[in-house]
C-alpha cells in the first residue's frame, strides 16, 4: 500500500503534468485562477506544487482553471 509522500508525488505529478501539456506556466496558472475567482499568489502556488501537498479543492480549481475536461491517472508509469 502506498504511503502518503506517494500520494503526494503522484497528485505533484499529475498537475504538473497537465500543466505541462497544456504549456502553462505558474505565472499564467495564477491569471487564469484569478479569472474563476481563486486568489493564489504565485510563490504559493510554486511551493504547493513543491511539496505535494495541496487539498483536492486546489488541485480541482487548477485543472478548471487550465480547461482540463479528461485527466490521465497514468501520467508517469
Amino acid at each position: 500500500m502506498a504511503g502518503t509522500t506517494d500520494w503526494e508525488e503522484r497528485a505533484k505529478g499529475l498537475l504538473k503534468a497537465e500543466l505541462k501539456r497544456r504549456g502553462v506556466t505558474y505565472n499564467q496558472l495564477v491569471e487564469k485562477l484569478a479569472d474563476i475567482g481563486v486568489t493564489e499568489a504565485e510563490p504559493n502556488i510554486r511551493n504547493k506544487l513543491a511539496r505535494g501537498k495541496f487539498t483536492a479543492v486546489f488541485l480541482l480549481q487548477c485543472l478548471e482553471a487550465i480547461g482540463a475536461k479528461e485527466l490521465r491517472l497514468d501520467y508517469g508509469k
